[in-house]
């Protein structure tokens, strides 16, 4: 008898991608086996990558879940659907690998964090950067006291995104769609990971670990959720500053930095690449390898491995994704601070690239490093 998990895809589409063929290399290694995908137009057979046969599909995930047998599930469908369809697998004692965001709110956050607690199943949430060898790595470089006493933690992204990227989905580009929140913004969606990532280094993962939020949240496209955008976490441990983007004038890897007293530690998340640089020493530069987070859930089903990333550890970053939520809507930048890019169809705000490095670099906000178009920053306490 197979010992592969059967897995249950909801959202195949999109980032989904990704997931099928995730799935697809873990099937083929008998980790786990492809039972059903939840979509609400079914894939057709050319979307299914090879090797995953024809799996069962339905628009109704529940439903899908009992018929398959499904002991885990993969949700990577839209941000105000995820803890609906996460309490429906726990109510079923379906573990579950549930992408980033983990929800739109704080609120959303809890319920769906307590009503997976409540049910006794696994919950791991998808910030694929906290599965790399290169956290626990720089955490010990730390402890060590490799670059003295930590003074913060920076975190760059520019990015860049076309027109397009917005009309993608109804919800996209959107802080409410339905009088339902989405909060899809820089920092709470294509670059989370620079933020959860930021306060994982730091040590300041939960959310009682976030004493102050300070926000400024600004668009050059012509959407309502954010584009250009920075915040300042402030802990016990120290302030962890991200400046993030896509609006860049030439996009590039994003990074976050932890600044000490004689030192620093680079580390490219995409890359699982770590540059240690200290006094007294020569630069040294490492890569790391990674763990699958849906092969860690599985491992955890079938060997107690410990999971990851639990909701718990998302708290910190759900505090930021909440913060943002009860900012005042982002400001549209002056028509004179970005200019479109005609051959990609993208908008790029002039300095921008040069400003986000700076922010990580210095720990400060847009409007404390003199941009012309920031202002003045939302504070909100916990």
């Amino acid at each position: 008898m197979s010992t592969a998990v059967p897995v249950v895809l909801a959202g195949a589409r999109g980032h989904g991608r990704w997931h099928l063929d995730n799935v697809r290399r873990l099937q083929s290694e008998g980790v786990v086996r492809l039972a059903g995908v939840c979509e609400l137009t079914p894939l057709a057979a050319g979307e299914i990558p090879e090797g995953l046969g024809t799996p069962e599909q339905s628009a109704d995930f529940g439903a899908l879940l009992d018929s398959t047998g499904a002991r885990a599930a993969v949700v990577c469908t839209p941000i105000p659907t995820h803890t609906d369809l996460a309490l429906t697998a726990a109510r079923k004692g379906v573990h579950l690998l549930l992408e980033k965001p983990p929800a739109p709110s704080y609120a959303e956050f809890r319920r769906m964090a307590d009503g997976v607690t409540a049910a006794g199943v696994a919950c791991q949430i998808g910030f694929q950067s906290l599965g790399s060898h290169a956290v626990p790595a720089i955490r010990r470089l730390i402890a060590e006291g490799a670059v003295g006493e930590v003074m913060g933690v920076g975190g760059a992204g520019a990015w860049a995104r076309e027109e397009a990227y917005y009309r993608r989905a109804p919800w996209a580009g959107k802080r409410r769609l339905n009088g339902v929140d989405v909060i899809d913004g820089v920092l709470t969606n294509p670059l989370a990971h620079a933020v959860a990532t930021a306060l994982a280094l730091l040590g300041t993962t939960r959310a009682e670990d976030v004493t102050g939020i300070e926000t400024e949240l600004l668009r050059a496209n012509d959407i309502e959720s954010d584009d250009t955008s920075c915040v300042r976490v402030t802990t016990g441990l120290g302030p962890v500053t991200v400046a993030a983007t896509l609006c860049a004038e030439e996009p590039g890897e994003p990074y976050v930095v932890v600044h000490g007293s004689s030192g620093r530690i680079t580390y490219w998340y995409k890359q699982d690449r770590v540059l240690l640089q200290r006094a007294g020493h020569g630069p040294e530069e490492h890569e790391y390898g990674r763990t699958d987070l849906l092969e860690n859930l599985v491992d955890h089903l079938t060997t107690g491995a410990a999971l990851l990333v639990e909701p718990e550890s998302t708290g910190a970053f759900m505090k930021v994704v909440e913060a943002i939520r009860l900012a005042e809507d982002p400001a549209a930048l002056p028509a004179d601070a970005w200019h479109l890019l005609p051959d990609e169809n993208r908008r790029v705000v002039p300095g921008i690239d040069s400003l986000v490095a700076a922010a990580a670099d210095t720990l400060a906000l847009y409007s404390e490093l003199g941009a012309s178009w920031a202002l003045p920053k939302e504070v909100s306490t916990r």
